[in-house]
């Protein structure tokens, strides 16, 4: 049964158009079927990665989606490389915590130093390992399945780590763990958690992406935004302060801010659907739309 739904819900993905309110930017480039995380240091190079079953290597886009540069990253399997961050230093961060089975007791991100500075075609990686303080196994039962992850970002010296609901039922509950920026074995902090929507086929988060000035968190799902604004403030608060519908529903899994108020996404290429590189001006909010939504925050 859960296989079967599994089935039906990337049916549906694959069925839907392209998200009406993104501008397509670009076609990616066919060897970049599976883009699953994206980072900028300085607003004109897009850095990608795939996701697991694809080469250990770092993309350097234009923002027209034109390979530029490649790096492979030394000492990182790609098992399941499924976001990128990076911080204000120009460090990148690799997340290769996929774990859609929720049986993973390998959890890691890899940081780079800054892909801008490396000479040559290589660029080393060291391992911070991590595991979640709450699962106990491995998996869990169907109903508890909330350790997978696709998200994270880069705030103060920790990463945010946002976990992708798997649980069936499904309850549209997102976790938040943080972990220090460096290398080391680490057992997670619980930060909080908050709701997104009970609809599995767009509440689940498959990306995040923090301003440049730190001050708006955003998280990506197939086809919706949820938007934390005054994040350098507020945190999370009480929930997102709002939600964008961006219509559509095709694979978005990736999302970077390129300044403060322009977002870029990628889709994943499913048959004839996706593998589109968007550009969405994200617009401040007015006064009436910052009082937020009721959220699950303890």
């Amino acid at each position: 049964m859960h296989l079967l739904y599994g089935l039906l819900s990337v049916l549906l993905l694959v069925g839907c158009q392209s998200p009406d309110a993104l501008k397509a930017e670009a076609k990616l480039p066919k060897r970049l079927n599976e883009c699953s995380g994206m980072t900028t240091l300085e607003g004109k190079t897009l850095w990608v990665i795939e996701d697991g079953g694809n080469k250990d290597i770092l993309y350097g886009l234009d923002l027209k989606g034109r390979i530029q540069k490649e790096f492979e990253v030394s000492n990182a399997r790609n098992k399941d490389w499924e976001a990128l961050t990076s911080d204000s230093l120009g460090n990148l961060y690799i997340g290769d915590f996929g774990n859609n089975g929720n049986r993973r007791k390998d959890l890691v991100i890899h940081k780079l130093p800054n892909p801008l500075l490396e000479k040559g075609g290589k660029i080393p990686a060291i391992p911070i390992a991590f595991r979640y303080p709450d699962q106990e196994a491995f998996p869990p039962p169907f109903d508890d399945r909330r350790f997978d992850s696709e998200s994270f970002f880069h705030f103060g010296s920790r990463l945010y780590i946002i976990t992708k609901n798997r649980s069936d039922p499904f309850d549209g509950t997102a976790h938040v763990y943080s972990i220090p920026d460096s290398t080391g074995t680490y057992i997670a902090r619980k930060e909080l958690q908050f709701q997104t929507c009970e609809n599995r086929s767009k509440c689940s988060v498959t990306d995040a992406a923090l301003s440049p000035d730190g001050n708006r968190l955003v998280l990506l799902g197939y086809g919706t935004l949820w938007v934390f604004e005054d994040f350098r403030k507020k945190g999370f608060g009480k929930g997102p302060t709002r939600t964008i519908d961006l219509g559509g529903r095709t694979q978005l899994e990736a999302i970077c801010f390129v300044d403060n108020g322009l977002l870029y996404l990628a889709d994943e290429r499913v048959f004839l659907s996706g593998g589109n590189l968007y550009a969405f001006p994200l617009p401040f909010p007015t006064p009436a739309s910052r009082g937020g939504q009721p959220s699950s925050i303890p």
